[in-house]
């Protein structure tokens, strides 16, 4: 199966990619935060991201998100411009602010304004769309109405996330309704969500042996390796993961440390990594991280960990 790194904003950024494939690999391709139009404008730490000297992953693949046809062509036209081949649509974002503008999954309660987006792809024969989506925003079973439309769009693959809009990521995954999906979607499917282990990730494969592949999120930010071990059949010993988990922390640390004035603004980026990176390391360890407030004191409880 096909490997992808899901989006994550504020997580998987240019750096985490670069510094990911080059420490850890596995991956086959990595997915960008979504671009989006704000204001009427492009954000500029958007561009700076997908801007294709930023990037040395081997394949990367830029995330729109949109409610209109008229903001899927401006986005459309800028990967067009800066050389993509490939674009994902977000249908699949959960978060309130996002979703109460018709963006991510918060589009799937309004059949017209998907199938409005889906029409406009065959204006762009340069490039081939792919759309991230959940089951819908209320209902697990949003997806239905909306199923013959997906199916008859020029579509390279969908990545179905189990939930629906409003749990964000709480509660289980809806393995019965993504059955039900896969049974009836004509394009090469991938399943994302809640695959931790290398064990989550074959249990998938078993039960969903058509697949294209699986797209992993924030298990892959708890272990980097993730996705390695499971293409290589081989897992990490805790020295090992510790070890490159070590070079992959001092690589994006030094980055960003050029780049941010001050501790705040430093540990603000940083720190929140550890919100996912390796959960079942000392408690005591990742307790002191969070409550680190200077550089100096958070190298030395990193180091400590």
């Amino acid at each position: 199966m096909k490997l992808y790194a899901a989006p994550l904003q504020g997580f998987t950024e240019a750096p985490w990619r670069n510094f990911h494939q080059e420490i850890f690999g596995g991956v086959d391709a990595y997915f960008t935060p979504f671009v989006r139009v704000d204001k009427g404008e492009f954000r500029n730490r958007d561009l700076r991201d997908i801007a294709p000297e930023s990037n040395t992953v081997s394949r990367l693949v830029p995330q729109l998100i949109a409610s209109t046809p008229a903001e899927l062509e401006r986005l459309a036209g800028l990967f067009v411009k800066m050389g993509y081949k490939e674009a994902d649509i977000n249908m699949g974002c959960p978060f309130p602010l996002v979703a109460g503008r018709h963006k991510g999954s918060g589009i799937l309660p309004y059949p017209a304004e998907v199938e409005a987006l889906l029409k406009e792809l065959v204006h762009y024969p340069e490039l081939r769309f792919s759309v991230k989506m959940r089951l819908g925003w209320e209902r697990a079973d949003e997806w239905r109405v909306l199923l013959p439309w997906l199916n008859a769009a020029p579509l390279q693959r969908i990545t179905l996330h189990p939930r629906i809009g409003r749990q964000q990521y709480k509660g289980e995954t809806d393995r019965a309704s993504f059955a039900a999906f896969y049974s009836e979607c004509v394009h090469p499917l991938v399943y994302n969500g809640d695959l931790l282990t290398v064990d989550d990730i074959r249990r998938v494969e078993e039960e969903f042996p058509r697949l294209e592949g699986v797209m992993l999120g924030r298990g892959l930010l708890a272990r980097p390796a993730l996705a390695c071990e499971y293409a290589g059949g081989t897992i990490f010993s805790s020295h090992e993961l510790y070890d490159k988990v070590k070079l992959f922390h001092a690589r994006l640390f030094r980055y960003y440390e050029a780049r941010l004035q001050g501790d705040a603004q430093l540990l603000a980026k940083v720190k929140p990594y550890w919100e996912y990176l390796l959960p079942d390391a000392d408690r005591k360890a990742k307790k002191a991280i969070k409550k680190a407030a200077t550089v100096d004191k958070y190298l030395a409880t990193v180091e400590q960990l």
